[in-house]
């Protein structure tokens, strides 16, 4: 027990002198950095003490160079402003001279127009006298004598202008008319044509009228049949001994009449015979169509078309134009077109072939939209029909501007074999009231101020007034007026209706 109090108790006085020896050692450790902050913190207030000098000697410095330099910007700023001063000073004595300078010309031209004007005035007074003195010897005024002087100079003139101008246009008229009508008369001599209007009959004869119920059949199954394999309309009424076809195609016309004509020699009429018969009288009259349109080549001197251009052509075989076969039409043309670029000094093979080919769109109006006249130059192109030719074609009705002397002969052959004494049947009259009534036609709608029928009837131009129709109406007017004439009026191939619609601005400069 002894022995473990003592322990006790040197381990009790060992843990109190540890105590006591860290205590010390600490304060001394801390004593130790208290001292060395102290001198840094010295330190620290020396060197900003420097630095607070050196800003301070600096910012010194620093004034004193810019006030140096401001002294010396205000120096010169203070010597350009009298620089300016003196300049604006030397200025001013300049205009002051100039002014006294302008002042004095003024008086000077104010004395020489005071001058002036009195000389003026002294020479009018003479010139006064002059024509009053004038005026007593001649007995008129300067007035009437002037009038009477330009009445008889403009009188002279007029006199000796128009003199020169009936000289010049009688001239010019004389060798024209004469030139015009050798080419003509010699064109037109050397072209024997007989001058008999030539048509398509489309009434098929019948040897009874018991025939017209075979043809009908029973309940109609025949006509039915062959109205169906010919695309015709088969009349049948009262005429004797005879049946009407209607179509609007000539070929299928032929086509249907030939058939018919085959089916009552036979006199045997069905359904299947209908058929054969029709085939059989396509492919006779195909060889007809191609055949024509050689030997109308051959005839005007045309030859090496294409096949295609030449069976196209030959369907001009059945189509009439008021009466005259078109085929013979373009053959005549072709003729015409030839003798009359042959006196003129023109491309006789390009006229020749322009002419023969000029109404070849009319084989195929009745199928395609457009007028003859350009789809016959489309389809002669397609066929590689040269440039030159296909211009004739397309400028005969001036739908194209003729650019070419061969193209206006083209038109003037076929002018001259359309208007020849017994080319076509329609009148003088029944055609000026055909024109009249397709004008009255137009102008009859609402805001048409003019309506003009052009190129034979082929096309109807009307002018609209702006002010009550604008380009939407012009739109819907045209339309609404190729439905009325449609409907009202009777003409052979298309009519082209064009509406003019002008805008003015009128302003006067005052």
């Amino acid at each position: 027990m002894l022995a473990i109090a003592v322990a006790v108790v040197v381990g009790v006085l060992a843990l109190a002198a540890g105590v006591l020896l860290g205590y010390t050692l600490k304060r001394r450790v801390t004593r130790g950095q208290v001292e060395a902050a102290e001198q840094s913190a010295t330190k620290i207030l020396a060197d900003a003490e420097a630095k607070q000098r050196e800003t301070l000697l600096e910012a010194k410095e620093e004034a004193l160079r810019l006030r140096s330099q401001a002294e010396a910007e205000l120096k010169s700023r203070r010597d350009e402003i009298l620089r300016l001063e003196q300049r604006i000073a030397s200025k001013e004595e300049n205009l002051d001279r100039k002014t006294e300078a302008q002042e004095r010309r003024e008086q000077e031209l104010a004395e020489k127009r005071q001058q002036l004007a009195e000389r003026s005035a002294q020479v009018d007074e003479l010139h006064q006298k002059q024509l009053q003195e004038i005026e007593r010897v001649s007995g008129l005024t300067a007035a009437e004598a002037r009038e009477l002087l330009l009445q008889e100079i403009d009188k002279e003139a007029r006199e000796d202008a128009a003199r020169r101008i009936r000289l010049i246009e009688a001239e010019t008229k004389e060798k024209a008319d004469e030139r015009s009508r050798e080419i003509l008369t010699a064109a037109m001599q050397r072209l024997a044509t007989d001058a008999v209007s030539e048509s398509t009959v489309s009434v098929v004869p019948i040897p009874s009228d018991d025939m017209k119920g075979r043809i009908i059949g029973r309940e109609g199954r025949n006509i039915r049949a062959l109205e169906a394999a010919t695309g015709v309309d088969l009349i049948i009424d009262d005429t004797p001994d005879a049946v009407a076809l209607a179509s609007f195609d000539p070929v299928r016309r032929e086509i249907a009449r030939v058939a018919l004509t085959k089916l009552v020699s036979d006199g045997r009429i069905h359904p299947t015979r209908i058929e054969e018969m029709v085939e059989k009288a396509r492919l006779e009259v195909e060889n007809t169509i191609q055949e024509a349109g050689e030997e109308a080549a051959l005839e005007a001197k045309c030859p090496g078309f294409h096949p295609d251009v030449l069976k196209t052509f030959g369907r001009l075989k059945y189509r009439t134009s008021y009466g005259q076969n078109q085929l013979m039409h373009a053959v005549e043309s072709a003729h015409i077109a030839g003798l009359i670029a042959a006196e003129v000094g023109a491309d006789i093979n390009v006229c020749r072939r322009g002419a023969l080919l000029h109404d070849l769109g009319k084989a195929i109006d009745h199928d395609v939209e457009g007028t003859h006249a350009l789809l016959g130059a489309e389809l002669a192109k397609r066929y590689n029909v040269p440039p030159a030719i296909v211009h004739c074609i397309e400028a005969h009705h001036d739908e194209v501007e003729p650019t070419t002397v061969e193209a206006i002969i083209v038109q003037l052959a076929d002018s001259i074999s359309g208007s020849r004494p017994g080319a076509r049947m329609e009148t003088l009259e029944h055609y000026i009231q055909r024109l009249e009534a397709l004008e009255n036609v137009a102008t009859s709608f609402q805001g048409v101020e003019k309506a003009f029928a052009i190129q034979a009837g082929r096309e109807i131009r009307v002018i609209v007034k702006p002010d009550q129709i604008d380009d939407v109406d012009a739109m819907r007017l045209a339309r609404d007026m190729s439905k009325k004439i449609e409907e009202s009026l009777q003409y052979p191939g298309q009519i082209k209706v064009t509406v003019v619609r002008e805008t003015r601005a009128v302003d006067y400069a005052r």
